[in-house]
């Protein structure tokens, strides 16, 4: 049964109830009110006809002839006959009738008064008997009118009571089922409110109550999913930032309006050399009282806003000393602002301070730095020998033999300047992303070898080191471009005989690995340590030894690689210190 149909009931029942009370209330004033109506119509008109009656004997008993009031009682007793109502009335109309006869006779008959007075003395104490009758049960059904009435006020009063008690059963019970359901779904909606989302409301009925139970239990089942997966996205989405935060390599700290430090990611932390515990929730300031790191920091805010951006830019770069090594850091400083939107406006709520590691960019631009110096010297010491052996060509005392030297060392610096510049070239087409324009076709590897060695023999015969060629009978051929192929592996010859001994022995070595031919380059030099295997291939980078940093431009060996990675092969070395080095590459078989 549905909340509506039981108010329905509730005030069909009330309505039902003041009906009933009032048509019994109506049924029993009418009641009483026939029951009176009857009296007055049968006794109380009887009594009357009574009055007349005797009025009409006092008038016969003072008129000889009885002809004024014998009419008027006959009159009278022909409407008593008419109107008997109690028991033993018949009886006294039928005397009265029959008495009345008789003194008719008698008047009739010529009987003086006298002799009449008896017939009228009886017809007067029937009279009376008729009147006592009729009043007596004018009195007794008075009496019971009275005791009905009575019977009906306590009848009456009953039905009211018990008609008033059903009423504030209903006037308590169903209001208070209305309002019951309320009471629970209110409790449980503050307890959603306070995001407790468990607190459900017992179905306990079908009516709309327990429909709109049925409906919010669901919507809280579907909240709490909600919930759950938001919470699940926003701890995952706080992770993922916690993790992007705290793996970022540079330093991070975030104030607040006060500049209260409200955040510190572990590269700060490590940086000012404090745990997080000690960084976040203090003033900046009081911090930096015993950090002179963080001062320094701080030092662009205390000039004037207008002017603050422009502090951060002049700043110095920041060294600090990490793991043995001394690490570079530029100063970023960036505003926070939100707006307010009980104020209208923008506010501004803190500051981001970022420290980045410029230590890689910094290195790059001392390398730059020594590239150039390398550059400028190794153009300066051909340019140098050219102008002077130049001079000695004017001489013209100079022998022809000595002119065949001279001009030999010319042709050999002019060549060592065109192989730096070419070098050059190559790395600016690299950096612009021009890319290696390659011409790969079949091509034997062993033609390779034999144009190369021929090609460095001058200096190998120059510093009397033997060349041991390892060349399979039957090697296959491979998808090269010859030129840079050719390139590369003079380059390779060239640095071994760069760092060889005089008089110790290089190895030119090709075999077949699967699906690719392997060439290798062996010498009996200084050797390379494990930690400089990566860096040689990068640019403008030189190994040290005893004497310090010496050799070419640094480029050879990163473009080497990058003409050998383009064609589908690779390139790298293997070396220990104190037992030479050998540089391999491998180009993929022809399919």
């Amino acid at each position: 049964m549905n909340l509506k149909t039981k108010i329905t009931l509730g005030f069909v029942a009330m309505l039902a109830l003041l009906l009933g009370l009032g048509g019994y209330a109506f049924y029993t004033v009418l009641r009483l009110d026939r029951n009176s109506r009857n009296v007055l119509k049968d006794n109380f008109y009887s009594v009357e006809l009574g009055q007349q009656m005797l009025r009409a004997l006092d008038r016969m008993a003072g008129d000889p002839n009885a002809a004024q009031g014998l009419p008027q009682f006959r009159q009278s007793l022909t409407r008593e006959a008419g109107n008997i109502t109690e028991v033993g009335e018949r009886e006294v109309v039928d005397s009265l009738t029959q008495s009345q006869a008789d003194f008719q006779r008698q008047l009739d008959a010529g009987t003086p008064a006298a002799g009449r007075a008896p017939t009228l003395d009886l017809l007067r104490q029937q009279t009376y008997r008729m009147v006592a009758l009729n009043t007596a049960a004018l009195t007794r059904k008075n009496e019971q009118a009275n005791r009905n009435a009575t019977q009906a006020g306590q009848y009456l009063a009953l039905f009211a009571a018990v008609s008033l008690l059903l009423g504030l059963m209903f006037v308590l019970s169903v209001p208070e089922a209305a309002v019951s359901p309320l009471r629970t779904l209110t409790n449980s909606l503050e307890h959603a409110t306070a995001q407790d989302f468990t607190a459900t409301i017992p179905v306990e009925s079908t009516d709309e109550y327990g429909r709109v139970a049925t409906a919010f239990n669901r919507m809280l089942v579907q909240l709490q999913a909600y919930r759950t997966s938001t919470l699940a996205e926003l701890l995952a989405e706080r992770n993922r930032t916690a993790s992007i935060v705290s793996g970022l390599d540079e330093g991070l700290l975030l104030l607040d309006e006060n500049r209260r430090i409200i955040l510190a990611n572990p590269a700060a932390c490590a940086l000012l050399s404090r745990p997080v515990e000690q960084l976040v929730g203090q003033l900046a300031t009081d911090v930096a009282k015993e950090n002179d790191l963080l001062r320094e920091i701080l030092r662009p805010l205390d000039v004037e806003a207008t002017r603050r951006e422009q502090a951060v830019a002049d700043a110095p770069l920041l060294r600090i000393a990490q793991r043995g090594e001394e690490a570079f850091y530029r100063l970023a400083m960036q505003e926070l602002v939100s707006f307010n939107e009980a104020r209208g406006k923008m506010e501004f709520v803190g500051q981001i301070i970022t420290l980045r590691n410029v230590s890689d960019y910094k290195k790059l631009d001392q390398v730059k730095s020594n590239f150039l110096a390398t550059v400028s010297h190794e153009l300066k010491t051909p340019l140098s020998s050219i102008n002077l052996n130049a001079k000695l060509l004017q001489d013209e005392r100079l022998p022809p033999d000595e002119r065949l030297r001279v001009t030999g060392h010319i042709r050999q610096e002019t060549q060592r300047l065109q192989r730096m510049v070419s070098e050059l070239l190559d790395v600016s087409r690299l950096d612009a992303g021009a890319g290696i324009q390659l011409d790969l076709r079949p091509t034997s590897l062993a033609d390779v070898v034999r144009f190369a060695t021929a090609t460095v023999q001058p200096q190998l015969t120059d510093k009397a080191l033997p060349l041991e060629l390892q060349l399979p009978a039957e090697l296959p051929a491979v998808k090269a471009d010859v030129e840079k192929t050719t390139w590369v592996l003079i380059n390779l010859l060239a640095n071994a005989i760069r760092y060889s001994p005089r008089g110790e022995p290089l190895a030119v070595r090709a075999a077949v690995a699967g699906a690719f031919v392997q060439v290798s380059v062996q010498d009996r030099g200084p050797g390379i340590a494990a930690e400089h295997h990566d860096k040689i291939f990068q640019r403008f980078a030189q190994i040290p030894d005893k004497t310090g940093y010496r050799g070419g431009s640094g480029l050879g060996l990163s473009i080497a690689r990058e003409f050998i990675t383009t064609q589908g092969g690779r390139l790298w070395v293997e070396s220990e210190l104190g037992s030479g080095s050998t540089f391999a590459f491998t180009l993929p078989v022809v399919g």
